[in-house]
């Protein structure tokens, strides 16, 4: 068994909602910027919407639906009862945001090992899942 002081207790409560917060500003930032139709990620979400689920619903009501669960993902992780909820739904999300890496090879690659700012955007989640993971592994409940 590790003993914690309680001052680093408090810092790692305090570094869990920080997390918590800056997470549920990117999610909900993002989230409604689909919402209004104005997300820079428009053309790329487009791209893999046309080659994955167009036969099911329209591009519109796609990015409706993109945008309002982003802000709610990023609403769930501002309630600790919440955490294992917003941590699996944030989890089938990011997956589906790296499919592009595999599907538009053409935008998220220039060659072997490197990045297009397209790639690195995306890459750039491993980020937002390591910050979800430090939550679920010590939100408040756990102690």
């Amino acid at each position: 068994m590790v003993t914690i002081s309680k001052t680093r207790l408090q810092a790692l409560v305090t570094a869990a909602w920080l997390n918590r917060a800056m997470i549920a500003v990117v999610y909900i930032w993002f989230g409604f910027l689909k919402v209004l139709g104005t997300s820079p990620a428009e053309g790329l979400v487009t791209k893999l919407f046309n080659i994955t689920l167009e036969p099911f619903m329209g591009i519109q009501t796609f990015l409706l639906i993109l945008g309002i669960g982003e802000c709610a993902i990023g609403m769930l992780w501002l309630f600790p009862r919440l955490t294992k909820m917003a941590f699996w739904v944030m989890i089938f999300h990011l997956f589906t945001t790296f499919l592009p890496v595999l599907f538009l090879v053409e935008d998220t690659w220039q060659s072997f090992f490197a990045l297009t700012l397209t790639g690195q955007y995306i890459i750039k989640n491993v980020v937002l899942l390591s910050a979800a993971w430090f939550i679920y592994v010590f939100h408040e409940e756990a102690y």
